[in-house]
């Protein structure tokens, strides 16, 4: 797996149409491929945010990969306006929206669009702008099969300057709070 984020870091860490916090010069960075129904990705939610809040000093990105939009309208809709509040209010915005989603604490088939409106509104976005974001979920489902991913969470810890396979840590499934820690900082050596 770590010669396959080898590579393909451009897009892992490189991509205008995703979703980014964390400072511009971060050492490490910390990729999440997720869908908004998946119940696993939700138990990692509350895991994320307390790692953010701990390390400030990383760049987080966010892959809307909606693996369950067959089954749920809802994941695919999720997913679209994810990208359309970061592309309307950026990282700060971004946050208030995905965290919300999951703060509903609704999953696998229980997300509303009613619920996806009141996370956008509460990050200042009302109606999401008639731009199809469809090529962008296309793309990260294109470098997920790329990277041989076969399911909700996945994170990557990587540097972002100079990765080898021996600093590159994938978690495929959950992960605890320590488990990311423990993974940014063999990033940082």
């Amino acid at each position: 797996m770590s010669l396959k984020v080898m590579d393909n870091q451009a897009a892992l860490l490189r991509d205008a149409d995703t979703p980014v916090t964390g400072p511009a010069g971060a050492k490490v960075a910390v990729i999440e491929f997720f869908d908004y129904q998946c119940v696993f990705c939700s138990r990692l939610a509350p895991g994320m945010e307390q790692v953010m809040k701990t390390r400030p000093d990383v760049r987080y990105i966010f892959k809307e990969w909606p693996i369950f939009a067959a089954k749920w309208e809802t994941s695919s809709l999720a997913a679209q306006y994810g990208i359309g509040v970061w592309k309307a209010k950026g990282a700060a915005g971004y946050l208030t929206y995905h965290n919300g989603v999951y703060h509903t604490g609704h999953i696998e088939g229980d997300l509303t669009t009613e619920d996806i409106k009141a996370a956008a509104h509460a990050a200042g976005v009302d109606t999401l702008n008639a731009v199809d974001h469809a090529p962008v979920l296309e793309k990260n489902d294109a470098l997920a099969q790329a990277l041989g991913l076969t399911g909700t969470p996945v994170l990557i810890v990587m540097p972002v300057e100079n990765a080898s396979p021996g600093t590159i840590t994938v978690f495929a499934g959950l992960a605890s709070p320590e488990q990311i820690l423990a993974a940014i900082d063999k990033a940082q050596h």
